[in-house]
């Protein structure tokens, strides 16, 4: 038997990728660990939170003994990738935005892409879009408070539709306003694994119907390319984090998860 599929984030935003390697590895083992300690990643040093984020995914690689790390961060994935893969001797899949499977079902060229700052802004996603999206208008949405409603949201709150809302209305504006220049925007990129959490209260606030496009199924494509098995009889579940999190206990377990572990990252 391999060893479990381990799902790395900076908080809770990985459940999302969680979500859907269940539905594509029903039967894998899989352990989750989250940097709750330094959440949010985006306010951070670049310099200072690559080095976090490579002790930390090397402490739960020693706890978990996985087959394959999935960094399920975008923030994470375009600043330490390369440097995991040097220092670990399992597999690494990253999680960068779907711009090119975006681009592929949007019919009028026009996408929105939903993410931090960070990722918005960050030449990575700018190459991205050269590769795959050249000929398309790309609307750009930095919305960090869906990050921290997502967060809220599996702490046991209710998501807050007034701040929710504030968040979107850049995009609502995209999408209301067309022009030669700017067609209607018919799909969006969720940039970031925290914003599938609110997937639901996006679909009703949005005022038109859209393709809405996450990270997770390019994800589990991906984790099938590199790992040759992934089976046991019962889900490991086991969960980690950097800080005290007992308030996400009831929220890690809809998503198959025990109580969190106290990591020891040794920094």
């Amino acid at each position: 038997m391999t060893g479990p599929l381990l799902i790395f984030d900076s908080g809770v935003g990985g459940l999302s990728v969680a979500q859907s390697l269940r539905q594509h590895y029903p039967d894998a083992a899989m352990c989750y660990a989250c940097d709750n300690a330094w959440l949010p990643y985006g306010l951070r040093d670049d310099a200072a939170l690559a080095e976090r984020i490579v002790a930390v995914c090397q402490a739960a690689v020693e706890a978990c003994q996985p087959s394959v790390l999935v960094v399920a961060c975008n923030t994470a994935s375009t600043l330490v990738l390369e440097n995991l893969r040097a220092r670990l001797a399992i597999p690494v899949v990253g999680t960068v935005p779907a711009i090119k499977p975006a681009a592929t079902i949007s019919q009028t060229r026009h996408i929105g892409l939903l993410a931090t700052k960070a990722t918005v802004g960050r030449p990575y996603t700018q190459r991205l879009i050269d590769s795959f999206a050249s000929d398309c208008v790309i609307t750009r949405v930095a919305a960090e408070p869906l990050v921290v409603e997502a967060e809220s949201y599996l702490a046991g709150g209710t998501p807050d539709i007034q701040r929710i809302q504030a968040a979107l209305a850049p995009l609502w504006q995209a999408v209301m306003s067309t022009s030669a220049d700017h067609p209607a925007l018919d799909t969006v990129v969720l940039g970031c694994t925290h914003f599938p959490l609110l997937k639901p209260w996006l679909i009703q606030l949005a005022p038109v119907s859209l393709n809405w496009i996450d990270s997770g199924d390019a994800i589990a494509r991906r984790v099938a390319q590199v790992v040759d098995e992934l089976r046991s009889k019962q889900h490991d579940g086991r969960c980690f984090t950097t800080a005290p999190a007992a308030n996400l206990t009831a929220g890690m377990a809809r998503y198959g998860f025990k109580a969190p572990q106290l990591l020891n990252v040794g920094l």
